[in-house]
């Protein structure tokens, strides 16, 4: 980025997909227009080089410049809007245990599948603090939506690691989706010319039934291995979902909408072209990889827990306004007793949410600063989110034994989020 005479000549990576090169944008130094070209306009005055993206000089201004590219306000309405329009099907959702294709559908068409994604790749390359923003806001209407968000978007940073050629032929999709789950112990894939023969069963496959490609884990066994050896190599292999066999072992009382379903494959093909590991190079200097995966998925599912507190709160508080007590004429809003637990729960939501908030946001400005979270960082982080979780189980019990009787019926709000959050401690 300088100054040449008439012009601010800044070297960019645009995003779009028919562009594979870095594009430069020439800024009227006295306030006329822009415009783009990977041509400089002519007689500009000075020799004009290229830059390639976030290199190590401009490591100091990345944090910034990611910011600034984004109008954080932009997402947090959309998502407010998509959340809007997830409210009316909640009970859908739980009760058909997946989200309507045109809820799915309209997710994907703003790009809150992608979010994390590199804009190289098409996606929109967002903060990390505005993404848990974002998170919670889901969470706070339906939990099972918000960790398909959480689960589909996290994975998908490894768009960046996987093969570039598959890459794009999966993201060029713009309502592209990939789901993984943890492989059983009958999960293997051997080694065949040109790639491997896959079987097993996987489980936890959150967002399968609006996913478009399946990742499946798994250990690289050698031709003619008859048992494991516990040395084996770990890939990651890449399906179309129409080549997968789902199994419908999702029956749980909480988290039904996830979608979490398994899947089973029987010597099916993979190509090599369509394989890596979790160990390959990142072609990005995004701060987002600068987080372990697994620190990625924490932070968000216990921000989906926080806002499942927050929901439990609203929840008990609308109740108490509307109901008087067996055996007495006092409205239960006006109890001592109601004060007391609703501020009790209120405390506990409020610090959970704030130590999740100081270590992800400490974690997210040394990604964005250094291109490195200090061991120290990633420790504490860790224990917020499992303190985070812990802390909303608690509360929403508050606000669950609050309730009396009345959340025992599955038509109670409180009842859905009792359910959900102890399906959150059991997996998260």
């Amino acid at each position: 980025m300088r100054w040449d005479k008439k012009f601010l000549v800044l070297v960019v990576w645009t995003g779009r997909r028919d562009i594979r090169e870095p594009t430069s944008v020439w800024l009227d130094k006295n306030g006329g227009s822009l415009t783009v070209s990977r041509r400089p306009p002519p007689n500009r005055g000075a020799l004009t080089y290229w830059l390639r993206p976030w290199p190590r000089h401009m490591k100091g201004i990345r944090r910034t410049m990611t910011t600034a590219q984004h109008d954080t306000e932009h997402y947090l309405k959309t998502a407010r809007e998509l959340a809007a329009k997830v409210a009316p099907h909640v009970r859908q959702i739980e009760a058909d245990r997946q989200f309507p294709s045109e809820l799915s559908e309209a997710i994907a068409d703003q790009g809150f599948f992608r979010l994390l994604i590199p804009r190289s790749m098409g996606g929109e390359e967002l903060d990390h603090p505005t993404f848990r923003k974002i998170l919670e806001i889901f969470a706070e209407v339906d939990a099972s939506t918000a960790w398909a968000v959480n689960q589909n978007n996290v994975f998908a940073t490894d768009v960046m690691k996987m093969p570039e050629e598959v890459a794009h032929e999966i993201w060029d999709e713009r309502r592209a989706v990939v789901t993984n789950g943890p492989p059983s112990k009958t999960a293997k894939a051997v080694s065949v010319d040109g790639g491997y023969r896959l079987s097993g069963l996987w489980n936890f496959s959150s967002g399968c039934d609006h996913a478009t490609w399946i990742a499946a884990l798994v250990p690289v066994w050698t031709q003619g291995q008859t048992a494991p050896t516990g040395r084996e190599n770990l890939r990651l292999m890449l399906m179309p979902k129409n080549e997968v066999n789902f199994v419908d072992q999702w029956h749980v009382n909480g988290m039904r909408g996830t979608a979490s379903f398994s899947f089973e494959l029987d010597e099916v093909f993979v190509p090599e072209r369509r394989t890596y590991s979790a160990a390959d190079p990142v072609r990005s200097n995004s701060p987002v990889y600068s987080i372990s995966r697994t620190l990625l998925f924490a932070m968000g599912f216990a921000t989906v827990a926080v806002g499942v507190a927050r929901a439990s709160l609203s929840a008990v508080i609308e109740l108490t306004m509307n109901k008087t007590p067996v055996r007495t004429t006092t409205e239960l809003h006006d109890l001592p007793t109601t004060h007391r637990l609703i501020g009790e729960a209120e405390a506990i939501w409020r610090s959970a949410g704030a130590y999740l908030r100081e270590t992800s946001a400490a974690v997210w400005e040394s990604a964005s600063k250094n291109g490195v979270v200090p061991t120290e960082e990633r420790m504490q982080a860790r224990l917020a989110t499992t303190y985070a979780i812990q802390r909303s189980a608690e509360a929403v019990d508050i606000c669950y034994r609050l309730s009396g009787s009345d959340a025992i019926f599955t038509p109670n709000t409180i009842h859905r989020l009792f359910q959900d959050i102890h399906v959150i401690t059991q997996h998260a």
